[in-house]
């Protein structure tokens, strides 16, 4: 089956809600959004599988009404996977070639991705992602893409994404118990930047920041590289509980409060305005100004931006962001969010929507950054189906090769039956001519 006629399915199992999205690829290279549903999720914490039983009845819903949408009904999918337990790391890894005569090829880097699974990692722990950086070919530093190259020894860099081996299966037990199979688990954060992040941004230096309801992903990169990503176990939920425990109301009422008159600069916020909350079970409402919910607000966000800028610093490329950063996510449609962090970090800062690579006849509601990692996971599942069909048009051309063998005994067998031919040509001669000089000293005497 051809790309373009493959349906490809994602589910993001957040901390707040579940998403299941079905796409197609139209004839522009667009992907085009066949239907989308989301469900409240309440199995889940920062990003983790805590309640299997109330995560897969919030899939089989989600997955069963976007199948209704889009009459679509499909049997594998692409999963997102975040939390507190991802962490990443740096290696380097080499192999050595046998020729410098023959070229690198794709089978090269893949033996080399493949020797950076085998590194000792945690005991409870699994490599999720190898994602290469840059090459050196002999004395050769800095190649990008080494294909077609000569050279004895191939060295690679390597970003390299770990996460808890339990934590995945749980998340794969979900969905099969949904009775459907993970065709891949994909670090969110690489997801969501794939959707709204353009080549430009990639290549002078951008970070990506995901603000979802548990955790907040971290995503750097430069000169078209992924450089670090991170997962910080905060986001939109604990803003929430802040505004629960400040102004003494209920949670429901302080997310309502959160995205309906929330802002996330106290300065900015009116100081004459209130909103009333109603009272609980009968008692006297309360009225809450809109200045002092802004610097709830305010106080909390501060510190999710410290921990990212720290991430970022981390990462040794907080000089070369010259894109500066993009936000995105559920907790990036806060109300003056963007003036604080580009007060707060000095930098240039967007709000990252997932329209960059969807048809114009996608279904509306998807185009929110709340909907980023879904859109995201879409796309890596498609690049991830472009590898594989690659793979397999190569292994079908394999057998074409082998077929050449036989033709080369052939010719090794017909050069063996001359040689022969000739040496028995020699010892005839040389016997006939034996045979005349006996033959002639015969007749002498």
């Amino acid at each position: 089956m051809h790309i373009k006629d493959k349906f490809i399915a994602a589910i993001d199992i957040g901390t707040t809600k579940i998403v299941a999205t079905v796409g197609q690829i139209n004839e522009n290279g667009k992907l085009k959004i066949m239907g989308m549903s989301k469900t409240p999720s309440k199995g889940v914490k920062r990003g983790v599988v805590l309640n299997i039983e109330e995560t897969v009845n919030a899939i089989a819903r989600t997955v069963q009404d976007v199948q209704d949408q889009s009459e679509v009904l499909f049997s594998d999918v692409f999963v997102g996977i975040a939390g507190q337990h991802i962490r990443s790391i740096k290696n380097r890894g080499y192999i050595n070639r046998e020729s410098t005569d023959i070229e690198i090829k794709h089978e090269d880097i893949k033996n080399l991705i493949a020797d950076m699974y085998k590194i000792p990692v945690d005991i409870g722990e699994e490599i999720i992602h190898v994602l290469p950086q840059s090459f050196i070919v002999d004395n050769e530093t800095g190649v990008k893409n080494p294909i077609g190259m000569s050279g004895r020894r191939l060295e690679g860099n390597f970003h390299i994404v770990i996460g808890q081996i339990a934590s995945a299966k749980n998340i794969t037990r979900c969905i099969n118990r949904v009775g459907l199979k993970v065709n891949s688990l994909v670090l969110e954060p690489l997801a969501s930047a794939e959707a709204v992040l353009t080549e430009d941004e990639k290549e002078a230096g951008v970070a990506l920041i995901d603000i979802g309801g548990g955790t907040t992903d971290v995503a750097v990169y430069y000169d078209n590289i992924i450089r670090h990503t991170a997962v910080i176990p905060f986001g939109g939920n604990v803003i929430t509980k802040d505004i629960k425990e400040g102004c003494s109301i209920l949670l429901r009422q302080a997310e309502s409060l959160k995205t309906q008159f929330g802002s996330a600069l106290g300065d900015l916020a009116p100081e004459d305005k209130v909103v009333t909350i109603p009272g609980i079970s009968g008692r006297e409402p309360k009225e809450i100004s809109f200045k002092s919910l802004a610097y709830i607000i305010q106080s909390r966000m501060e510190e999710i931006i410290d921990a990212v800028m720290f991430e970022i610093e981390n990462s040794d490329y907080m000089d070369k962001l010259s894109a500066g950063i993009v936000i995105t996510g559920g907790g990036s449609m806060l109300k003056h969010l963007s003036q604080l962090m580009k007060f707060r970090v000095g930098m240039d800062v967007r709000i990252g929507f997932p329209h960059e690579h969807l048809a114009s006849d996608s279904v509306e509601e998807i185009n929110q950054p709340m909907y980023s990692t879904s859109v995201g996971l879409l796309l890596k599942g498609l690049e991830y189906l472009q590898d594989n069909q690659r793979s397999e048009q190569k292994q079908e051309k394999q057998p074409v090769d082998n077929n050449e063998q036989p033709e080369k005994e052939e010719d090794e067998n017909s050069d063996k039956s001359t040689e022969t031919k000739q040496r028995k040509n020699i010892l005839d001669s040389l016997k006939k001519t034996i045979t005349d000089i006996f033959e002639e000293r015969d007749a002498s005497m």
